[in-house]
């Protein structure tokens, strides 16, 4: 099975950390990055199969870094997180605007392994095509 990089963008650390720790645990290779601005710098250098993005942040809109994802690498698959019971407004969103999926905090770990797992085999074999 692929290892697959992860990176966890979230402007509350200690979430942030305790989820690379725990995906960490779970062999996924992560980076961490508390703001949209800083997870924008790390993209290219890092080169994430997948993404677990915020969608409330303080410095940018999550819905608009993940424009800017798209962007810079649109193989990357990216999975918005929010903790804010905006699940009608910003899955509706993301989705449209190319979100793999969303998931609502507190995360349950065995879930996001999972979504995690789909969403890096699609960037593989996006990579592939692509070449």
């Amino acid at each position: 099975m692929t290892n697959f990089k992860v990176l966890v963008v979230d402007d509350e650390a200690e979430f942030a950390s305790t989820l690379a720790e725990r995906l960490n645990m779970r062999n996924f290779k992560t980076e961490m990055a508390y703001s949209g601005g800083q997870a924008l710098a790390m993209v290219k250098p890092f080169s994430p199969d997948v993404v677990l993005l915020d969608l409330k942040m303080p410095d940018m809109n999550g819905l608009d870094v993940l424009d800017r994802i798209r962007a810079i690498d649109p193989t990357v698959e990216v999975i918005m997180l929010t903790g804010h019971g905006a699940a009608t407004n910003g899955y509706d969103g993301s989705k449209i605007r190319g979100a793999f999926d969303y998931i609502m905090k507190p995360v349950e770990i065995t879930e996001l392994v999972e979504k995690i797992r789909h969403a890096g085999n699609r960037c593989q074999q996006s990579r592939k095509i692509v070449g």
